[in-house]
């Protein structure tokens, strides 16, 4: 019997969320080549929205049409005002919430899309798909800041629910925050208290300017899971930050793209079988800060969910890929149609391509453009076509 998923849950701000499910983002891959939201956005967001979620999270709008990751929306002004409304109406249709996810690659930002990428420091990425970064200036993080704050005011004005700030997987606010890839020696470096100041800043400029009632929330890394970046002590200090300046949700998931432990590929079988890869983290977290928390990573049945929630050291249910293969997920969990929501193994039985998760992020990205058409999720979906179509190879003739 489902009794904590359907529940209805007031954030700090006031703000009521109607239950305690979240799509958490997706990087869709599916805008206009301006970075306007599309038709298929619209579409895919409109299918999610009625399946029950209480919030979803868009995937990482970027605030710098001049650094990107792939196909991703933009907001670098208000050009683009109407059609996140659009957006923001679809979605919020039966009642779901939509926060707009705001992020800046920084230094991941992949070679043919970004030609002069920018990071905390010129700490660079261990691959040829991407350039060595610039340090950015005094001036430019400053700039950025206001870009973050004048995003949230954006995702306000288009009638979205809230907003929430990419603070995790290796993109810029969590550069600035790591010591592997933040080695300025000026206020911005150094210290944790000074690596951490540009997502308080970031923080307090949208807070500024999209008042008190409205939410705004952070997506953080546990930790980096790489030697000098960024600890699981440090991301408790910073998240602890963040609780005293009033964030309304805390979203906990873990890893960068050079350490993906957030696909689930790396973590120990005791972890996997608790489905929840982060739970010892936040168990923590719960004892130091009383902003509400997200967890993010692993989730997979209804009584894991529910056990999670009872236990009071989570609030909210976080799932990504599930929602590629499962839109009406949220509705059938709460209504006890489905216990679980596993999702393809996607093994090819390949050991070097399997080991690597290169083909897992594509293969559910598909899942979303088949939303995007109006067509329903394949879960038979060959993931030798994905192979070929990701690297332009035939599928080995080995496999």
């Amino acid at each position: 019997m489902i009794k904590y998923l359907n529940q209805p849950f007031q954030l700090p701000c006031g703000a009521e969320v109607p239950n305690r499910i979240a799509k958490s983002a997706l990087s869709e891959g599916i805008a206009e080549a301006d970075g306007r939201p599309s038709e298929s956005l619209f579409n895919l967001y409109e299918r999610w929205g009625k399946g029950g979620a209480g919030i979803l999270f868009t995937g990482n709008v970027m605030v710098d049409k001049d650094h990107l990751v792939n196909a991703n929306v933009m907001i670098a002004d208000d050009a683009f005002l109407a059609d996140y409304a659009t957006l923001a109406q679809k979605a919020q249709a039966n009642g779901t919430q939509l926060w707009m996810q705001i992020n800046h690659p920084g230094r991941q930002a992949p070679v043919y899309l970004d030609k002069a990428p920018v990071s905390a420091s010129d700490v660079g990425m261990p691959s040829r798909m991407y350039l060595k970064p610039r340090p950015l200036t005094e001036e430019e993080i400053l700039e950025l800041i206001e870009r973050y704050g004048n995003a949230a005011l954006l995702a306000k004005e288009a009638g979205m629910s809230g907003a929430q700030i990419h603070g995790a997987h290796g993109y810029l606010v969590s550069q600035f925050l790591s010591g592997l890839t933040n080695v300025r020696t000026d206020k911005w470096g150094g210290s944790l208290e000074n690596r951490a100041r540009f997502v308080l800043e970031i923080y307090r400029n949208m807070r500024a300017k999209v008042g008190p009632d409205f939410p705004l929330g952070i997506k953080i890394n546990s930790a980096d899971f790489q030697r000098g970046a960024f600890t699981e002590e440090e991301s408790m200090q910073v998240i602890q930050m963040l609780d005293a300046e009033g964030m309304d949700l805390i979203e906990v998931s873990g890893g960068t793209y050079e350490r993906a432990a957030m696909v689930g590929t790396q973590h120990k079988e005791s972890t996997i079988k608790r489905e929840a890869y982060f739970l010892e983290f936040i168990v923590k977290v719960r004892k130091l800060v009383k902003t509400p928390l997200m967890l993010t990573g692993g989730f997979r049945s209804s009584a894991a969910m529910e056990a999670a929630l009872a236990s009071g050291e989570l609030d909210f249910i976080g799932m990504g890929r599930p929602f590629c293969v499962y839109p009406n997920i949220a509705n059938d969990l709460i209504s006890g149609e489905r216990a679980g929501c596993e999702v393809p193994d996607l093994l090819t039985g390949v050991p070097k391509i399997d080991m690597s998760g290169m083909l897992q992020t594509p293969w559910h990205m598909f899942q979303l453009a088949r939303m995007g058409k109006g067509l329903e999720p394949d879960l038979d979906m060959d993931i030798w076509m994905v192979y070929e179509k990701v690297t332009g190879r035939k599928r080995p003739e080995q496999a």
